[in-house]
């Protein structure tokens, strides 16, 4: 599959990700033929990305959630590449809130000979900060969810209502422009939505294959400012529609 093809498909699903459906609709988008669109979706729900309908298509049912251990193994150079440059971003002496994710947890190891007072419910990232000797740990207690090694529920929603943050580092199953963040339950994105309420400053670390991906059913809206640290495989044109939306973005290089 060319280039062209790959990038045509990844601008298909976030037409797709924000209600467009008609075929003609998004050959007139892209400057395709019709035909071209419908060989398209029709590659694509060979992937069951998507699903075809008469005069066009729909996204599918969302997807099966992975394990902590799943998403480590994926897009790993990219998310480290990420989280050596958002460590540029905290300032020491601040106080974090870490949310839960691979692409944090990445983020977090890198914390431990910096001075910070962190409040996480990221239980992977506790035999990495526990012994830190210039960390104030703070961890949210709730419910365990072991998919994602972390705790949520209303026992961490209200202990963190009570304390406030400079920055809040987020992850995210996919990232879309006017929509948030998107996630698998509604409990996820409840306590993301307070995490980004109680920061001054919100940071959502995402490498490029999170950016317009709406496969899951929950949303966690964002402010109207964030920065975005994304890597080199995001295009300008994702970039672009984010910056419109209010992020700052920010493109790692992975070495």
């Amino acid at each position: 599959m060319s280039m062209r093809s790959k990038e045509r498909h990844a601008r298909l699903l976030e037409a797709l990700n924000a209600g467009e459906i008609d075929v003609d609709d998004l050959a007139r988008r892209f400057d395709v033929s019709a035909s071209t669109v419908r060989r398209d979706l029709q590659h694509l729900s060979k992937s069951n990305a998507v699903r075809r309908t008469y005069g066009g298509a729909i996204l599918t049912a969302h997807a099966n959630e992975t394990t902590l251990e799943q998403r480590l193994a994926v897009q790993g150079k990219q998310k480290q590449a990420i989280a050596r440059t958002a460590i540029d971003l905290i300032e020491d002496g601040d106080t974090l809130i870490l949310d839960a994710g691979s692409t944090v947890a990445a983020f977090g190891r890198l914390l431990q000979q910096r001075r910070l007072r962190i409040i996480t419910n990221n239980l992977a990232l506790l035999p990495f900060l526990a012994k830190a000797p210039s960390i104030e740990l703070v961890v949210l207690g709730g419910a365990l969810r072991t998919t994602s090694m972390s705790t949520m529920g209303p026992l961490a929603n209200e202990a963190l209502r009570r304390m406030t943050a400079d920055r809040a580092v987020m992850s995210a199953d996919g990232v879309v422009n006017g929509r948030g963040l998107c996630e698998a339950d509604l409990e996820q994105v409840a306590l993301k939505s307070l995490m980004m309420q109680q920061s001054k400053e919100v940071i959502v670390l995402a490498d490029a294959s999170k950016l317009g991906r709406a496969e899951q059913m929950a949303w966690a809206p964002l402010p109207p400012r964030w920065t975005l640290v994304t890597d080199v495989g995001a295009s300008e044109e994702q970039c672009k529609r984010l910056a419109d939306a209010g992020a700052r973005v920010i493109v790692a290089g992975v070495r």
